[in-house]
């Protein structure tokens, strides 16, 4: 067992950002590098580069702080609950190719000045196993210092007997105890010292989403629902599995910080790219809103965003002013009336959502996620849609899955379903997805 003084030691630097499995990575890295470079250095046309400290030592530093930023991009450095952690050496390989890669065009633009290329190919094919060492012994140390998972079961008596049967079969995991009742899982949490939550049947998902999971999310403990036979015909991925019960484990927050943080430097470079055509598409549209509109130019609205937090959402006035002074809040439809003469295409091409940018500019805003909310609507949306509340995890987007697969009249319920799916699914790749259909939808000025 770790004593209370390295325990503390090891908050400390955790608390700094800075966790054990840094270190031991870039210790594999550097240590990777010069068996490498020594071991090619007994070939005569590489004894100019045996002189590992005289010439590559600050290399192996930038191109560790690489493979260091791509792993914590790639969620390498994400805590998981312990009993759904596991070794994924597929996704280890593809971060460790990815960031060779991008030191090997580094090292290429500046002409083999930071490594030869050569030495990367061979670190490419063995550091991946260095990485995946270093979790292996991370659990086993976190394993013998804090012990195994206790997992708290939801369920039926005669499903808490079915997976007690198969549980005991493990050393990895202790039974915390069990109880049928969601509403008082918490404090069973809390008189039993459980580390996990198991549902055993989906019934229970719905209670467990509205109240309890943010919470238990909150205090480090884990939630997962044992997969049933048709539970798998939805093709769902990262199932694990503990004394052969099948498992995914869920979540309050679907992105992890890294994620976030990822999906927020892609905002910030598509701005930086897309600036040369935007600033000269914002003077023409703000010239055209003043001669059709006039004053105000803008129209600005609170909007919920991120965490459920207001913000006021900018966008070029479409509308004459106060125009649901008598009527309340009113959903935009295609081929709204209320729009004025000369606007529609503005509406079509979503040239009115452009000040819109500043909002992602500001961090309010992002440019692909579920479209914002008006406060007075929310409430009603959380009361009618158990779960609603999640789309607000991230910051709300100029567009998203339910504006390129939906239209304006599409209703709440299947819009909230095409948010849902997108925090699920989230990736750099979706995003330029959407970003590429929503281009497409704008030139067809479909919905």
């Amino acid at each position: 067992m770790l004593t209370n003084q390295r325990i503390r030691a090891i908050r400390a630097l955790n608390t700094r950002g800075i966790r054990l499995l840094h270190i031991a990575d870039v210790t594999v890295i550097y240590l990777t590098l010069m068996l490498i470079t020594a071991f090619m250095a007994v070939f005569p046309r590489w004894n100019a580069w045996a002189h590992v400290g005289e010439r590559y030592w600050w290399s192996y530093g930038v191109i560790a702080f690489i493979h260091l930023a791509v792993f914590y991009f790639g969620g390498l450095y994400d805590r998981e609950p312990r009993l759904r952690s596991r070794i994924r050496l597929p996704k280890i390989v593809a971060l460790v190719w990815v960031s060779s890669l991008i030191a090997g065009v580094v090292s290429l633009m500046l002409g083999e000045f930071l490594i030869p290329r050569s030495i990367l190919v061979i670190f490419a094919m063995v550091a991946p196993l260095g990485i995946a060492a270093n979790r292996v012994i991370s659990r086993r140390l976190q394993l013998h210092a804090l012990g195994p998972p206790r997992v708290l079961l939801v369920g039926t008596d005669d499903e808490v007997r079915l997976a007690t049967s198969h549980l005991e079969l493990s050393d990895d995991v202790d039974i915390a105890g069990s109880t049928a009742s969601v509403a008082e899982l918490e404090k069973y949490v809390e008189e039993t010292g459980a580390t996990d939550v198991l549902l055993l049947d989906g019934e229970y998902l719905g209670d467990l989403y509205t109240g309890s999971l943010e919470r238990l999310e909150a205090k480090g403990v884990g939630a997962l629902q044992v997969v049933g036979a048709q539970d798998s015909l939805l093709g769902l991925r990262n199932v694990g599995e503990i004394g052969g019960i099948p498992f995914v484990g869920l979540a309050a927050h679907v992105l992890p910080p890294s994620q976030e943080r990822l999906k927020r430097l892609m905002d910030l470079a598509i701005l930086t790219l897309i600036l040369p055509v935007v600033i000269p598409t914002l003077l023409f549209t703000t010239g055209y809103v003043a001669v059709v509109v006039g004053r105000p130019l803008l129209f600005v609205q609170d909007r919920v965003g991120k965490d459920g937090r207001p913000f006021a959402m900018l966008k070029f006035r479409s509308m004459p002013p106060n125009v649901e002074a008598g009527t309340g809040p009113v959903q935009a439809r295609r081929h709204d009336p209320r729009v004025l003469r000369g606007m529609h295409w503005i509406r079509q091409t979503r040239l009115d959502e452009l000040p819109q940018l500043w909002n992602v500019a500001r961090g309010q805003m992002s440019i692909v996620g579920p479209r914002p909310e008006r406060p007075q609507e929310l409430a009603a949306y959380e009361r009618l849609f158990p779960g609603y509340r999640r789309r607000h995890q991230v910051p709300p987007g100029i567009t998203g899955l339910a504006q390129v697969y939906g239209y304006a009249e599409t209703d709440i319920e299947y819009k909230l379903g095409h948010d849902l799916h997108y925090l699920a699914n989230w990736s750099p790749i979706l995003d330029l997805q959407i970003i590429g259909r929503s281009t497409w939808v704008i030139i067809s000025r479909r919905g």
